[in-house]
């Protein structure tokens, strides 16, 4: 070796001698503090004073974000999307109503379900319409149908449904057509085509009724997936009670007996599916129990049983009807806005998606089902 290479060697050498006597007296520290029982704050204390080495000590995750992103992206739909859970089930629950009064022999009935049918599946497709952002988004979902999308069904639904209704409204105008002519012609047709179309109608409304539920259960919002065997029947109850309310508001008692049967049917589909999600699903019920969901829920029950109470009782006074009626409307609003919400609430806080997703990794390790313990 060159003797001008030499001292750089020489200091090569003694640098990692020192590197290594340096590791040895580390490593036997540590020895000494994990044998001496201490403290692991203290120890890695300790350490940071003396050598700058990292944090032996790890703190407990905090389910906030993903690298600055939230874990799970939460819904951007607003109160439009609400109303619109809350509208189709009016129309579907007042085409049901309808279909009664056609059945039985009740005008009031009859005319009150189909108008009100006609009037909510159009405020439907504004709400639809206006969170899509374009009218001709909609018609481009009838360019396919897909049976394994909730949403594409749901298009063909409303599509099937609201011509159907708003036939059997405009034939409730027949009285008011000339009876000559061709304005005759048609006044004198009508009725019998509206008959079809109301109960095109409301062999269609059950799928309205409930599609919106599949809808939300089929997303990835933990609340909303989680409850997908409670959310159709819950809104399968909240259309009935809905459309129950349409009849006792418009029909004489006398006239009102299929609507005390649908508000009756309803309010138990409804309550039993709101105590469902609000005690079945563990953790995600919380999201159901607390701040304005929770509240919604417990206004739409209160106003649901006495709603109920109210038809039941006031059988023969066209005071306790009405109010009754618009107590069950406005159950079935405060629901459906309750249910929305929650969900949203669920996918704000990463807890409810961290937390089940680990007790359903534990349990596949230990073969014991979450639920059941």
């Amino acid at each position: 070796m060159s003797p001008e290479r030499q001292p750089v060697g020489d200091r090569f050498r003694r640098f990692t001698d020192a590197r290594d006597e340096m590791a040895a007296r580390q490593s036997g520290g540590d020895a000494v503090a994990r044998s001496s029982g201490g403290d692991p704050a203290r120890r890695s204390g300790r350490r940071r004073g003396r050598g700058g080495g990292e944090e032996l000590r790890v703190p407990e995750a905090e389910f906030t974000s993903y690298y600055g992103r939230p874990i799970l992206k939460a819904p951007v739909w607003k109160w439009d999307i609400a109303a619109y859970l809350f509208t189709g089930g009016l129309a579907a629950g007042s085409s049901l109503l309808a279909a009664g009064g056609q059945l039985t022999g009740r005008p009031v009935l009859r005319r009150a379900g189909r108008v009100t049918a006609l009037g909510a599946v159009s405020a439907s497709a504004v709400f639809l319409i206006r969170d899509l952002g374009r009218p001709q988004r909609f018609h481009h979902m009838l360019r396919v149908a897909k049976p394994t999308s909730p949403m594409s069904v749901g298009t063909w639904i409303l599509t099937a449904f609201g011509p159907a209704a708003g036939v059997a409204a405009i034939a409730e105008g027949a009285g008011l057509l000339p009876r000559r002519g061709l304005l005759g012609v048609a006044g004198r047709a009508l009725p019998p085509v509206g008959h079809a179309a109301g109960l095109v109608a409301a062999a269609t409304a059950p799928a309205l009724a409930t599609y919106t539920g599949v809808l939300l259960a089929d997303t990835a919002v933990p609340s909303w997936h989680e409850a997908y065997p409670e959310l159709p029947v819950i809104f399968a109850g909240s259309a009935l009670a809905s459309g129950a309310g349409v009849g006792l508001l418009a029909a004489p008692p006398a006239q009102a007996g299929p609507a005390r049967r649908m508000a009756v049917a309803g309010a138990a589909l409804e309550l039993y599916g709101a105590h469902r999600v609000e005690t079945r699903l563990g953790l995600l019920s919380e999201p159901y129990r607390s701040g304005r969901p929770g509240r919604l829920l417990r206004a739409g029950r209160l106003l649901t049983a006495a709603g109920v109470a109210g038809a039941l009782l006031g059988r023969r006074s066209r005071a306790a009807g009405a109010l009754s009626g618009a107590a069950l409307l406005a159950a079935s609003v405060a629901t459906r806005f309750g249910i929305f919400y929650g969900g949203v609430a669920s996918a704000r806080d990463p807890r409810y998606t961290v937390v089940p997703q680990r007790e359903r990794v534990n349990a596949r390790r230990t073969g014991v089902d979450p639920a059941a313990d």
